[in-house]
């Protein structure tokens, strides 16, 4: 067992040397543009080595299922990544700080990151090739990678929270529906009777965070997505609930997400994790925490 916990990567260390902080630093990098190229490429072109008529680009199969329910508004989903890729070059920076606690508190999730990125870049390569079945289970393997991360590797700054694990989290979790819902091609009514009772868990999902762990982060990063469905099923389908469903969800994460945000910025401090959790004493502190 000793042989095992040193040699998994996703095992929970106090500190991590130099030649393994150099090891994260080389594939989060090396992952973080590949999974960045790739999404920007596959944004503007089809994929040139698969000649099967199922071959888009990614809002090109989006648009192609504008009939879904979940079929989401490609400039608020866009915006949406571009703010969580640069995002996590604020994180990258940790991996390179000269602050000890910074670095060990980047490298904790590194793996997950890493996986993570692997992950998403596989899921972009399947989904603009039409093998939406497949692209389905990597959404799912990376759904529970990341809430892994978040509920065994908890950090103290929000810097690296959002970037690494709440980001991509949200993402993930409306993806599943997203992605599922084209490759079961759910156009007809049966389907979106489901959909319409499906698009709750979102709620359900952000307010169990925001309530369990007081992470704004959370309802906020849902909230946008949510406000992506609905403004992409309001102009898809105007006689429909799916978009009605959709803006109270959002309505309701975001003035949740207020409640918890706001009192932070006036003096009253949250925290990730749920009271009486143990934090090692070299991890990074940040304003949003508070003592326990």
């Amino acid at each position: 067992m000793p042989t095992f916990q040193g040699s998994n990567p996703f095992s929970r260390r106090e500190s991590y040397p130099a030649q393994a902080v150099w090891t994260y630093r080389i594939l989060t990098i090396l992952t973080w543009l590949v999974n960045v190229i790739a999404c920007i490429y596959y944004t503007f072109a089809m994929p040139a080595d698969d000649k099967v008529g199922w071959r888009n680009t990614i809002w090109g199969h989006n648009r192609a299922h504008d009939r879904s329910p979940f079929y989401l508004n490609p400039l608020i989903a866009s915006l949406y990544w571009i703010v969580l890729f640069l995002s996590q070059v604020g994180y990258m920076w940790h991996l390179f700080s000269n602050n000890t606690a910074y670095v060990q508190a980047a490298a904790s999730v590194g793996s997950h990151f890493i996986f993570n990125n692997l992950l998403q870049f596989a899921f972009v390569m399947l989904f603009v090739r039409g093998h939406f079945i497949w692209a389905e289970v990597l959404l799912v393997i990376n759904f529970f990678n990341l809430s892994s991360l978040y509920f065994r590797h908890n950090t103290s700054s929000k810097y690296i929270h959002i970037p690494v694990t709440s980001g991509p989290l949200a993402w993930t979790f409306v993806a599943l529906y997203w992605n599922g819902a084209i490759a079961v091609n759910s156009h007809h009514l049966a389907a979106r009777i489901l959909a319409n009772v499906a698009i709750w868990s979102i709620l359900v999902y952000g307010m169990f965070f925001i309530i369990s762990y007081k992470d704004y982060t959370m309802g906020l990063a849902l909230s946008i997505l949510t406000a992506a469905l609905g403004v992409g099923q309001f102009f898809a389908k105007f006689i429909a609930f799916q978009w009605i469903f959709a803006f109270a969800i959002m309505g309701t994460l975001f003035v949740a997400t207020l409640l918890i945000a706001i009192p932070g910025i006036f003096g009253k401090e949250f925290t990730f994790r749920r009271e009486g959790a143990v934090v090692p004493t070299d991890q990074e502190r940040a304003p949003l925490l508070e003592d326990n």
